[in-house]
């Protein structure tokens, strides 16, 4: 019916004649030469499916998914997978964790208690449920393990206090945590039992509307009977798992128990074999692992021990096992002794597969372009030669080439060597000032403490420590100053008086268009440069490597299988912090991350923290797994080719921080410390890795300022911008520009103490200031250092949410 009365056309429809493209068509097709275009079959014909088809299509892809989902929640914590790891966060220091413990222990009276090794924590199997986890708890206040635990933990269990919730450690603990990315959490409130009942209700409202802003749709768990432990096992092993992008894409391993075997040349350094299971990814004997917090490492060979925590421990005495079966972990023995007999080799490494721990070029000195001299070019060396020829007075015997080396009297100091300038010299006068000034006070305060050794101590020692800290909080006022004066007058600096300022500024450049004026990326490079690696294209290789990790198969230990690594060439300090309850993590390593380049990571300041920070100050970073100290530069985020240099860490912006650093791929968080004077580490920024690009062109841009002293229609007498003549010949080339708009540039000088002549778009007012712009391309300094020390535990000063619930009101 429908289709009868629709409508259609008459007899008396207008038809156009269609377009034929006039005569050059012809032409065109005589350009062709008779060649004949491919005709690919388009794509969207190909995906062009009827209305039942693709309804048939969505149903399989969220089957799929389905599918996919339901799998990872059944394989976590099963016979198959890795246990459920559970890590504990003190978020309060009145949070009773001890006592949550035993209420998790005694939960079940089926579950099966095993005691961990040195890394602290208990095990939970539960047989009938079919379900193991294992719980490590994070010490208070150690910023270091929480984050290595968070890295790898399955799932977070924050316990608060029933009236306060979280205090200012907690706060920052919470905001490092978001920063780096937080897997699944549930929130436990143990206590609270010794409140009236009406009293406890109006408290638990109170702490259910304050943490609403940090976590939204959050379920409070209390914890105070054996019920209540159960509904939080119940939720923490339905809830839906978030990804972490940096370890999905790596094997990572929690060290369950560790060994040390020293080498035969020295005690201090030796293969530490470390047993837990794998998550992630499949784990391949011949890539590097990386220790977090002690460095790049290799492996020899891959061992797989009885599964301790299996949930069928029983064997039977007559039953033999298939050399074949690489699962050993789910018939594990009983004792040591069968334990050392039923250990299996998995893999050995293959040196011609294995990775290289080469993380830096050796750069060759001699190594250059050259080419092949001319027939003209030897002419002119030869006649400068001549040229060149002296005659010399030398002791009788002296050959020629010793004679070449003897200089005359008038000759000697004639040069100079100015290629000895490091970059520093190129930082603000005021600034160097600023240093020497610090520099020469701590000098005079070692003195005086050296001359006061012998002196008796007075009863005014307090106030003698109290003046140190108000020297540190002089220091602190005047880099607000300066941060200050950068705000109000970007990048301006005074024309040196006692230093030319043609010599001063000789390796700055004018431009045209910071925009537009070309720079090459390969001229004037440090020689730090020579020791980086660097890729022809880098998004290239990072999206082949990924869609190798999700399409191949990789020979290996698989996820879920409790193994025993050997980690050749580790330092005894590594076993001698795991033996101190930190956490032992590794990570595996892609393919070229063991490798220096230049990284460049997108932060936001956070903001918790104003103290003002300065380009080149060492900050420490934590990326990804990885965890360094370097001295960054700060530039604009822009979508051009250059990019401006700030000197500060700006408030109001996301900026991008650039450091010589080893290669990462993303996605990977960063978080940014700075180190106080008493070891605590303060949160001041927080992103993610941008690139990994030593192309990216950082451009240090200085400003030198006039006043116009007499004005005319168009042109204007300029001073104060140099205090010569041969200065102002020299920047002649160089375009002016002012406050309020105008453009110009240098006619010429006026007399010999800086006066100029300049000639502008339009005339100038006298409140008006012209500005003349430089620009220097800078690089980071190699100041990498992967022994980051570790922080003093944050002190909890007082609680958090009551200042939330204020700002609420």
């Amino acid at each position: 019916m429908a289709a009868a009365g629709a409508h259609r056309p008459g007899p008396l429809k207008q038809q156009n004649k269609a377009h034929k493209g006039g005569k050059h068509s012809g032409s065109s097709q005589r350009r062709a030469g008779g060649r004949v275009p491919v005709k690919a079959q388009p794509r969207r014909r190909l995906r062009d499916l009827n209305r039942v088809d693709r309804r048939h299509q969505a149903l399989q892809l969220r089957r799929q998914r389905k599918e996919a989902v339901l799998a990872e929640k059944r394989s976590l914590g099963s016979r198959d997978g890795p246990p459920h790891l559970v890590v504990v966060v003190l978020l309060h220091s009145r949070a009773a964790a001890q006592d949550s413990l035993r209420l998790l222990q005694s939960q079940d009276a089926a579950a099966v208690r095993a005691d961990e090794g040195g890394a602290g924590g208990f095990a939970l199997l539960c047989p009938r449920l079919k379900q193991r986890w294992r719980f490590v708890t994070a010490q208070a206040g150690d910023l270091h393990a929480v984050l290595d635990l968070a890295k790898v933990a399955d799932s977070l269990l924050f316990i608060l206090d029933p009236v306060d919730g979280w205090d200012s450690a907690g706060e920052h603990c919470l905001s490092c945590l978001f920063a780096q990315g937080l897997p699944s959490y549930a929130l436990a409130v143990p206590g609270g039992t010794d409140l009236p009942p009406k009293k406890r209700i109006d408290a638990r409202k109170k702490l259910s509307k304050c943490i609403e802003k940090r976590f939204p749709e959050a379920k409070l768990f209390p914890l105070n009977t054996e019920q209540e432990s159960s509904l939080l096992l119940r939720h923490l092993s339905s809830q839906k798992q978030r990804h972490l992008a940096f370890r999905a894409r790596r094997a990572h391993l929690l060290a369950r128990a560790a060994e040390f075997v020293p080498s035969q040349d020295s005690d201090l350094v030796g293969t530490l074999k470390v047993s837990g299971f794998v998550r992630g990814q499949t784990l391949n004997v011949n890539s590097l692992v990386h220790i977090v917090g002690h460095g790049d490492f290799q492996l020899s060979q891959v061992d797989a021990p009885p599964d301790p925590l299996s949930l069928n421990p029983r064997v039977l005495k007559g039953q033999k096992r298939s050399q074949q079966d690489m699962e050993v972990q789910d018939d594990s023995g009983n004792g040591a002794v069968e334990m050392e007999e039923d250990v299996k080799v998995l893999m050995k490494a293959d040196p011609s597969k294995q990775e290289s721990l080469q993380s830096e070029v050796v750069p060759d000195p001699m190594e250059g372009e050259q080419t092949w001299p001319t027939e003209e070019e030897l002419q002119e060396a030869e006649d400068s030669l001549k040229a060149n020829r002296r005659v010399v007075k030398v002791p009788k015997g002296t050959s020629k080439y010793q004679a070449a080396w003897i200089v005359d009297d008038g000759e000697e100091g004639s040069e100079k060597d100015d290629d000895d300038e490091d970059d520093d010299m190129d930082d603000d006068l005021m600034e160097e000032a600023v240093s020497q000034e610090g520099e020469s006070s701590e000098e005079e305060e070692e003195a005086g403490e050296e001359e006061s050794e012998t002196m008796t101590v007075s009863e005014c020692l307090r106030d003698e420590q109290y003046d140190e800290k108000m020297e540190e909080d002089e220091q602190m006022l005047e880099r607000y100053k300066q941060e200050r004066m950068d705000e109000m007058f970007p990048d301006e600096v005074d024309t040196p008086r006692d230093v030319p300022a043609r010599v001063r500024f000789q390796k700055y450049r004018g431009l045209k268009s910071f925009r537009t004026s070309p720079w090459d990326p390969k001229e004037n490079l440090p020689r730090d440069y020579a020791r980086i690696f660097q890729f022809q294209d880098f998004s290239r290789t990072r999206k082949n490597l990924f869609r190798q990790i999700e399409k191949e198969e990789t020979e290996g230990a698989s996820v879920g299988w409790y193994v025993t690594l050997h980690v050749c060439n580790v330092p005894v300090s590594v076993m001698e912090s795991f033996k101190e309850g930190k956490p032992l993590v590794l990570f595996s390593l892609l393919p070229h991350e063991q490798k220096m380049s230049v990284l460049n990571f997108l932060v936001r300041r956070h903001p918790g923290n104003s103290e003002p920070v300065r380009a080149k100050e060492e900050l420490i970073f934590h990326c990804g797994f990885r965890r360094f100290r370097a001295s960054p530069l700060f530039s604009q985020h822009t979508s051009a080719d250059k990019h401006k240099l700030e000197r500060f860490l700006r408030p109001d912006a996301a900026l991008v921080v650039t450091v010589y650093a080893p290669i990462t791929f993303p996605p990977a968080s960063v978080l940014l410390f700075k180190q106080r004077s008493n070891g605590m580490h303060d949160l001041i920024a927080t992103g993610s890795l941008l690139s990994v690009d030593p192309d990216r062109i950082v451009i240090k841009r200085l400003v030198l300022s006039g006043h116009p002293f007499k004005i005319f229609t168009k042109m204007a007498v300029v001073r104060y911008m140099f205090f010569n003549r041969e200065d102002v010949m020299w920047f002649k080339p160089v375009e002016l520009r002012t406050k309020w708009g105008r453009r110009g540039h240098i006619k010429e000088p006026l007399g010999t103490h800086g006066h100029m002549k300049c000639h502008f778009d339009g005339q100038l007012k006298s409140q008006d200031t012209v500005l003349l712009n430089l620009y220097k391309r800078v690089f980071p300094k190699w100041t990498y250092d992967p022994h980051v020390p570790e922080p003093v535990p944050w002190v909890s000063s007082e609680s958090a949410l009551p200042e939330q619930e204020v700002e609420m009101e």
